[in-house]
């Protein structure tokens, strides 16, 4: 990497001013660097992913955000996971999980929490530019980048960094320039989802506690806001959306009523806007560095939602991210060290949340998940993945073997039902979603 900047526009050019993008770009001002963050939009914006883990609290604490961030939101004392296969719910709370220290999260507007966001990369020095899409990447390795953007006035903007980040969602702009971006290939679901007012919510602490239901067909999330709304989203295999025969909305509404424990929360509640669904929803790049760039959060990969991971590993990306792209700029001989170190940080922490992931919906894990024990300290352990604690050295680590041990022996005690739960699942991964969304 050149070390003198002085031909170059910024040190660090950020596409994207989500929480991964907007984090980066604090931290990265926050080190000294001249850095630009290009936005296609303008905050505030709709985002869904509305729920945020116990961890990510000494991330916004880092970021000197934490005080705003609890104003807007509503507290979260756990998750509640509902199973008509087993005709009750059980509730989690973070509170007694194997670190006690962090008992809580938020549930949030993104449309609020990612404006807190980018308003603070500004504060801390970087230059933020908002209606700037990001059209064209010439990538230099050591030589830096040229960027090119579009303005909403139609004029075109080129700007010339020592390094860039991608932090561009779902836009996934290096994966998908490369060519790298891939369907995961464990995992394939798709989405519907939209908000409602007057939906029952649980009473008392629990009144903020995401909700999973599982149901025929996949699984529902129902997370309360602080403003009485309320997020309903149906995570769902490909062949039940390519059923869809109706409009969005009526598809929507007839497969909450195919959950009636969902159903009777959402009794008399008003839908109060437009129901939105996405396809190919879980994806993941090849490589997420390279000479002179890094790829944050969804525009490397993303997982199924269901432990509420996005926000999280967004903004651990942004953490881990800054720190090796402000080594790469002051020791510029370490970046392949540094940028291979990065990655493996982070790949690891997606990979201990995608085990559970992929099989949250066989009846082996529902089972655990319906009769937690606390055996070896397991259902603790489990807690502290569930809070995000997936990053550092901890002794969870050990007591998570322990219980895919038991989880694979539950298995076996029920290998006919578990057997058929993966063949279909096995088959479900193999259909593409296409546009039935």
């Amino acid at each position: 990497m050149v070390s003198n900047g002085s031909d170059y526009d910024c040190d660090v050019l950020v596409v994207g001013g989500g929480p991964a993008g907007s984090s980066a770009a604090a931290l990265l001002a926050g080190k000294g660097h001249r850095v630009v963050l290009l936005e296609k939009d303008h905050h505030p914006r709709f985002h869904i992913g509305e729920s945020l883990l116990p961890c990510n609290l000494p991330l916004l604490e880092r970021l000197g955000v934490l005080e705003e961030v609890e104003r807007i939101g509503m507290l979260k004392y756990g998750a509640e996971f509902v199973s008509p296969y087993h005709g009750k719910a059980v509730t989690f709370d973070f509170a007694n999980a194997w670190d006690k220290t962090k008992p809580y999260a938020f549930q949030v507007r993104r449309s609020e929490f990612d404006h807190i966001l980018i308003r603070n990369a500004a504060a801390k020095g970087a230059t933020v530019i908002e209606g700037c899409k990001v059209t064209d990447v010439d990538i230099r390795g050591t030589d830096g980048s040229t960027v090119t953007a579009r303005q909403e006035d139609g004029t075109t903007r080129t700007l010339r960094t020592r390094f860039l980040v991608d932090a561009s969602g779902r836009d996934t702009l290096l994966a998908s320039r490369f060519g790298i971006k891939r369907r995961n290939v464990k995992h394939n679901s798709a989405a519907m989802f939209g908000h409602f007012t007057g939906a029952k919510r649980l009473p008392g602490k629990a009144e903020g506690n995401i909700t999973v239901f599982w149901f025929d067909h996949g699984w529902f999330w129902f997370i309360p806001l602080a403003d009485g709304t309320t997020s309903v989203g149906a995570v769902c295999w490909p062949y039940y959306f390519k059923t869809r025969k109706t409009d969005q909305t009526r598809f929507f509404l007839d497969t909450i009523a195919l959950c009636p424990a969902l159903a009777e929360r959402l009794e008399g509640a008003e839908l109060t806007g437009p129901v939105t669904g996405t396809g190919n929803f879980s994806y993941q790049a090849d490589r997420m560095s390279g000479p002179g760039y890094v790829m944050l959060g969804d525009a490397f990969a993303f997982i199924d939602p269901v432990f509420s991971t996005g926000v999280y590993l967004a903004m651990t990306s942004a953490f881990e991210g800054a720190e090796a792209v402000d080594a790469c700029l002051r020791e510029p001989a370490r970046q392949e060290q540094v940028l291979k170190r990065f990655e493996q940080t982070v790949r690891q922490g997606i990979g201990t949340f995608s085990w559970y992931i992929y099989r949250v919906t066989t009846p082996a894990l529902r089972n655990l998940f319906m009769g937690p024990r606390n055996v070896f300290r397991v259902e603790e352990a489990l807690l502290s993945l569930l809070a995000g604690d997936v990053f550092r050295p901890s002794p969870i680590k050990a007591r998570l073997k322990i219980f895919k041990a038991i989880y694979y022996m539950n298995a076996l005690l029920d290998l006919k039902r578990n057997y058929m739960a993966w063949r279909k699942r096995r088959q479900n991964v193999r259909t593409p979603v296409g546009d039935a969304v």
